[in-house]
């Protein structure tokens, strides 16, 4: 029960995510879903900082979580361990993102929007990481979705990060938001559907040693 309840965060932390950034962005006057990108929702500023700050103290956790109910329902799959590492990785440096947020677009540009630029480029590496080491956990059907979302994260990230100059500069980033959401909802899904793959697995085999593996 409780490896099953710690996989159960990996759904809980997705569906907490894109919920809180429909929310956000409906609360924030004049933000643009399509048009800008999701750290604005958390910038220096934003009305919405503290929502996003308190929301990242429950997902963060809920991901390292996770992670450790990847790690634990790996058995003999060490891809599937690596992946519950990187997970809990991500969900640590999650923590101390918001050390380091973005200033508004107006704003004068300082340190900690350099530090964001690179807090996210690690982000993005570990995901394509975990993404890539867990596509051993649910047979050929898996590891196909999880090449496609692999895909997916590289094309409409290249796409969004073709507008970071015109962030930087203040200018209008048509249709950025879709871009970058494309991007994170596209993560959050594998992650959803690898915690239920893993939940269809414990659930299947009941009386399996703790040890026991993960079925292609």
């Amino acid at each position: 029960m409780v490896k099953k309840s710690l996989l159960v965060c990996g759904i809980v932390s997705s569906l907490l995510y894109v919920g809180t950034d429909i929310a956000a962005a409906m609360l924030y006057e004049g933000y643009s879903y399509i048009n800008q990108a999701v750290s604005e929702l958390s910038a220096i500023g934003a009305p919405t900082r503290p929502l996003w700050v308190a929301m990242s103290f429950l997902y963060n956790p809920l991901v390292i979580a996770f992670g450790v109910g990847v790690w634990g329902s790996a058995g003999g799959k060490r891809s599937l361990r690596v992946a519950g590492i990187l997970l809990i990785v991500y969900g640590v440096l999650g923590l101390m993102a918001f050390l380091f947020p973005m200033n508004l677009r107006e704003a004068e540009k300082t340190l900690t929007d350099t530090m964001h630029i690179i807090g996210t480029s690690v982000t993005v590496l570990l995901i394509l990481l975990f993404i890539g080491f867990g596509s051993s956990a649910g047979g050929k059907w898996f590891r196909l979705y999880s090449i496609l979302t692999i895909v997916a994260l590289l094309v409409f990230g290249a796409l969004a990060g073709m507008q970071g100059p015109r962030i930087e500069a203040g200018l209008p980033t048509p249709w950025l938001g879709v871009m970058e959401r494309v991007n994170i909802y596209a993560s959050m899904l594998w992650v959803l559907v690898l915690a239920a793959v893993l939940l269809r697995a414990e659930g299947a085999t009941p009386g399996r040693p703790p040890t026991g593996g993960v079925t292609s």
